[in-house]
C-alpha cells in the first residue's frame, strides 16, 4: 500500500521566512494551523539557511531515528509530544529542503504517524524555526519486520522473540514497516509513474555476492532461502519529481548497516548489492531486462536521457567502516553520477578532533553520522549529470555553536545539496 497525499491534508509555510518557489500553486499556501512554540533565549541566534538561488531546488536526507520497537509506538510518541521529533523538526526548518527522505521514520499504512509528524512538528515553529509545509509526500510498504517464514539467519529456527524474530524478516525490524522511509516536497510527486523494488529477489541480481562460509565455501543460503531472499532491506524508490527545472527522478534507498552477522559478512554482501541495485539501474538496462522488474512487472532501468538525484542512508563510507571493498564507489564513480565537492561541517571536524581522529583515513569533515564508536560517511545526496550543484552541505554545528543541540537527536545528521538544471 502506498500514500500520496497534497496540500489539502498539511499545515502551510508560516509567510514569514518563507522563500519563493516563483510557482503560485506552491507559494500560494494557506496559513499554518499551528501556534509556533515559543522559542528559547538561545534559539534566537539561528537563523535559516540561506535560501537557494531563484530556480535552484534543494534536496536533502535525513536518518532521523524516529522508529519505535512496538507496533504504533511512534504515532504515540508524536501525540504524546516528542522532544527528539521537535528537535529534527527545528533542523529541517532551518535547513528548509524542497525535497527530503526520512530515513527510520515507522510506516504504517494510514499515514497516521507521517500525518502527525507533518501537522504537529513542521507545521509549527520549532526552537524558534519558521513552520514549513509540504503539500506532497509519500510512504509505502517496506521490508523491514516483515515475517519471511524462513531461517534467515541460519540459527534452525524461524521466527521467534525479539531480535531472533527481526533477524528472519525480509529485513531486519521488530514490526511491519520500522524503520521506514517518508518523502517530502514541495513540488508534485508523479504517483503513477513511481517505481518499488521492494520484492525484487536478491538471486535475481547478475553475479549477485551470494554470502559464503570463509572456511568452507558452501553457500550461507540453502537453495530454497537464497531463491526466495530480496535484495531491499527496506525498498528502492524511483519518485519523479516534477521541479522548476524539469522532471527529476528521486532515488532513494536505505540498504542494511554491514553489521550483525558472522564470518560470511552476509549483511555487507546486501549491503554492497543493495547499492549495486542503482548503479545497474542507471546502467540504462533495456527494457527486456528480465531479472530488473519493479513491483508492478516493469522491467528495465533509467533511461539515459533521464536526470536524477540519489538520496538516503548508504551504510557504507568510501574509506573506512565495514562495508565491502568498492561498495559506495559503485555510485560516487557512476558516470552518470556528478562529480562534485563532498558536504562537509564544522560538527564532523570537531568531534573527529576531540577523539583523536580514530585511525580513519577518510576526511572527517565528511562525516554524516556518529555512532559513537566512529563516525562516517554513509548519508548520501549526489545529482547525475546534466544538473548542477552550486551548494551543499550537512547540518553538524560544533559543540557551542547555534543549533548543536538539535543535532543530538539522532546518531545522523542532514545531508543537503542545492541543485539546478543545465
Amino acid at each position: 500500500m502506498r500514500l500520496l497525499l497534497t496540500a489539502a491534508l498539511l499545515s502551510a509555510l508560516a509567510m514569514s521566512g518563507c522563500r519563493s518557489s516563483g510557482d503560485p500553486a506552491t507559494d500560494a499556501l494557506p496559513a499554518a494551523t499551528g501556534e509556533a512554540t515559543a522559542p528559547a533565549k538561545a534559539d534566537i541566534a539561528v537563523p535559516p539557511l540561506p535560501a537557494p538561488a531563484p530556480g535552484h531546488v534543494r534536496f536533502a536526507t535525513y536518518n532521523t531515528s524516529l522508529y519505535s520497537d512496538e507496533d504504533g509506538g511512534l504515532l504515540r510518541r508524536l501525540q504524546a509530544g516528542d522532544a527528539d521529533a521537535a528537535k529534527i523538526a527545528a533542523v529541517i526548518q532551518h535547513v528548509r529542503p524542497d525535497v527530503l527522505l526520512l530515513n527510520e521514520f515507522d510506516y504504517d499504512p494510514d499515514g497516521a504517524a507521517a500525518e502527525a509528524f507533518v501537522r504537529d512538528y513542521l507545521g509549527v515553529g520549532q526552537h524558534g524555526q519558521q513552520a514549513i509545509a509540504y503539500p506532497y509526500r509519500y510512504a509505502a510498504e517496506v521490508n523491514t519486520g516483515v515475517p519471511s517464514g524462513l531461517d534467515l539467519d541460519g540459527n534452525g529456527v524461524v521466527g521467534g522473540d525479539g531480535r531472533v524474530r527481526g533477524n528472519d524478516a525480509w529485513g531486519y525490524g521488530l514490526h511491519p514497516g520500522q524503520y521506514g522511509m517518508l518523502v517530502l516536497s514541495r513540488f508534485p510527486l508523479d504517483a503513477d509513474a513511481v517505481r518499488s523494488f521492494r520484492l525484487l529477489k536478491w538471486s535475481s541480481l547478475p553475479g549477485a555476492k551470494a554470502p559464503v562460509f570463509p572456511d568452507t565455501g558452501l553457500p550461507f543460503y540453502p537453495t530454497e532461502v537464497w531463491t526466495a531472499l530480496r535484495l531491499s532491506s527496506k525498498s528502492h524508490w524511483d519518485l519523479p519529481v516534477e521541479t522548476p527545472f524539469g522532471r527529476v527522478h528521486f532515488l532513494v534507498a536505505h540498504p542494511t548497516p554491514p553489521a550483525f552477522d558472522g564470518p560470511e559478512k552476509r549483511n555487507a554482501a546486501r549491503n554492497h548489492d543493495e547499492i549495486r541495485l542503482w548503479a545497474d539501474y542507471l546502467d540504462d538496462a533495456p527494457s527486456d531486462a528480465a531479472w530488473l522488474c519493479d513491483d508492478a512487472g516493469r522491467c528495465g532501468g533509467l533511461a539515459g536521457s533521464e536526470r536524477f538525484v540519489i538520496a538516503g542512508d548508504y551504510n557504507a563510507d568510501p574509506a573506512d567502516g565495514g562495508s565491502l571493498p568498492g561498495a559506495i564507489q559503485q555510485l560516487l564513480e557512476h558516470p552518470r553520477v556528478l562529480r562534485m565537492a563532498s558536504p562537509r561541517s564544522p560538527g564532523a571536524i570537531a568531534a573527529s578532533a576531540a577523539s583523536g581522529g580514530d585511525g580513519h583515513q577518510g576526511f572527517a569533515g565528511h562525516d554524516t553520522a556518529d555512532f559513537g564508536r566512529g563516525r562516517y560517511r554513509v548519508d548520501y545526496v549526489l545529482p547525475s549529470t546534466g544538473l548542477r550543484a552550486p551548494a551543499s552541505g550537512v547540518f553538524w554545528p560544533a559543540p557551542g555553536q547555534p543549533g548543536a543541540d538539535w543535532a543530538a537527536a539522532s546518531d545522523h545528521h542532514l545531508v543537503w545539496v542545492d541543485v539546478e538544471g543545465d
